[in-house]
C-alpha cells in the first residue's frame, strides 16, 4: 500500500483528498511529523467504521503509543491525546460524559438560542456597516469568528475577556507549524486557562453548561475535575472552529458560483440547501483524529491492522462518487438527496451540529441581505489555507462589502 503524506501546509486540499479517494476506502497515510496511520476515504466505509466497536478511542490501544514512538512535543499531540473527555472514551463512559452536553444541545433547546444569535449577528453587521466605504474587510476576522465564539462562550459561561488568549492558544493547538519546544507550554496554558474558568464557575455558578457539569458532578454523576475541564475545552474548541469555517466556506462557494448565488438570493433555493451542500463539498473539518483498532478490521479489500491508528478524512468522503454520483466534485445547491456525514456518524457524532447549522442559517442570510453586492476582494486562487490538518481553514477572507 503506497503511503500518502498529508501536506502540513495544506496547499491543495482538493488534490490531496482526490489522491486519498483514489487509494481506495482505506489509505495508508503519514501525518505531519512522520507519524504513520490509516485514513478512511470512502463514505460507506466510514459509516461502517464509525459504528464498529472494534475501532475505539482509547489511545492505549495504539501500538506506536505503547512503544513510545509518539513524542510529547509533537505539534498534534493535543488532538490525539487531549485528556479524558467524551471525545476519548467509548461505551458507558462516553454516554455518561456526553449526556449532559447532548441534552443542552438538542435541536429544540438550540432553537431557543435563535434570538440571541440574531442579536449578535445584527451587532456584527452594524459594525461592518460602520466601516469606511470601499475598505477591504477580512470577513473571517470581522464576522465569521466573533459570532460562534460569542455564542459558544455564552453557552459555556466563558468570559469575553478570555477570547484573545483562547484564539492565540487554539491557533497553536491546531497548527502543524507550532514549534515543538512550545507545545508542552501551550498545552499547559490551555489546561490552566480552562481550569481557571471551571474554578470560577464553581465559586460563582451561572446559567451555563459549565455550571451544569459542575453541579452534575456534585450530585453524584461522577464527573471528575479533569473530565469537566477537558469537556469544556473540547466544546469551546469544536463549537467555534467548525462554524467559522462553515460560514467562510459558504461565502467562498457562493462568490465563486455566481449563478447559484443568484438562485439563493432570489429565494429560488433555500439557505438550508446551501449550508448542507457546503458541508459536503467543502467540509469545515478535513480530517478527524483519531481512533484505534483493537483487532484486524477488514475495509474493502484491505485491512486496518490491530493496534494501528485511523483518521476520518471528511474532505475525501464529501466528494465520493460512489455516494454522490459522477457530479460529486461539483458544487450544486439543488443536490438531493444529500446524505453527507460532515458532522460524523455513530455514537461520537458531533453534538453541536444543530447549533452550527443554526448559527450559519441565521448569519448567512442576514449578511447577504445587508450586503447583497458583497464580493471577494482577491481572486479565489489567492486565498490561502492555514497549516491545520484537521480544519479546512483560511488565513483570511478579504471581501468588498459593496
Amino acid at each position: 500500500m503506497t503511503r500518502i503524506a498529508l501536506d502540513p501546509f495544506v496547499t491543495d486540499l482538493d488534490a490531496e483528498s482526490a489522491a486519498l479517494r483514489a487509494a481506495g476506502p482505506l489509505a495508508e497515510v503519514e501525518l505531519p511529523g512522520g507519524v504513520h496511520c490509516y485514513a478512511v476515504t470512502h463514505h460507506a466505509a466510514a459509516r461502517a467504521l464509525l459504528t464498529d466497536s472494534r475501532v475505539v478511542k482509547d489511545i492505549n490501544v495504539w501500538g506506536a503509543w505503547q512503544r513510545g514512538e509518539i513524542p510529547m512535543d509533537w505539534p498534534l499531540i493535543g488532538l490525539v491525546n487531549p485528556g479524558r473527555s467524551m471525545l476519548t472514551v467509548d461505551g458507558a463512559d462516553h454516554r455518561r460524559l456526553r449526556t449532559l452536553v447532548a441534552q443542552a444541545l438538542t435541536v429544540k433547546r438550540v432553537e431557543r438560542l435563535r434570538a440571541g444569535i440574531e442579536a449578535l449577528t445584527n451587532a456584527s453587521l452594524d459594525r461592518l456597516a460602520a466601516l469606511p466605504k470601499g475598505e477591504t474587510v477580512d470577513l473571517k476576522a470581522e464576522f465569521a469568528y466573533p459570532l460562534p465564539m460569542n455564542v459558544i462562550s455564552e453557552l459555556m459561561g466563558v468570559d469575553a475577556a478570555d477570547h484573545p488568549r483562547l484564539k492565540e492558544l487554539f491557533e497553536m493547538f491546531f497548527s502543524t507549524q507550532t514549534p515543538p519546544e512550545k507545545v508542552p507550554q501551550m498545552m499547559a496554558d490551555l489546561g490552566a486557562l480552562f481550569t481557571k474558568i471551571v474554578d470560577g464557575k464553581r465559586a460563582n455558578p451561572g446559567d451555563d453548561l459549565t455550571s451544569a457539569l459542575i453541579a452534575a458532578s456534585e450530585d453524584g454523576d461522577q464527573l471528575s475535575d479533569e473530565e469537566i475541564v477537558n469537556t469544556l475545552q473540547l466544546i469551546v474548541a469544536a463549537g467555534h472552529e467548525t462554524t467559522i469555517s462553515l460560514i467562510v466556506n459558504v461565502v467562498e462557494a457562493l462568490q465563486t458560483h455566481p449563478e447559484q448565488r443568484e438562485r439563493v438570493l432570489n429565494g429560488e433555493v433555500a439557505w438550508e440547501n446551501v449550508i448542507e451542500e457546503t458541508l459536503r463539498w467543502n467540509t469545515p473539518t478535513s480530517h478527524v483524529l483519531i481512533r484505534f483498532a483493537t483487532e484486524d478490521v477488514k475495509v474493502g479489500e484491505k485491512v486496518l491492522p490491530k493496534g494501528e491508528a485511523l483518521i476520518i478524512s471528511f474532505g475525501a468522503l464529501g466528494r465520493d462518487e460512489e455516494q454522490y454520483g459522477p457530479t460529486a466534485g461539483e458544487f450544486d445547491i439543488t443536490r438531493s438527496p444529500n446524505r453527507h456525514i460532515a458532522f460524523g456518524h455513530g455514537p461520537h457524532v458531533c453534538p453541536g451540529a444543530a447549533l452550527s447549522r443554526l448559527e450559519a442559517g441565521v448569519a448567512l442570510p442576514a449578511l447577504y441581505e445587508r450586503f447583497p453586492e458583497l464580493d471577494l476582494a482577491v481572486p479565489a486562487s489567492e486565498l490561502r489555507n492555514k497549516p491545520i490538518v484537521t480544519q479546512n481553514d483560511l488565513f483570511e477572507l478579504p471581501v468588498d462589502l459593496g
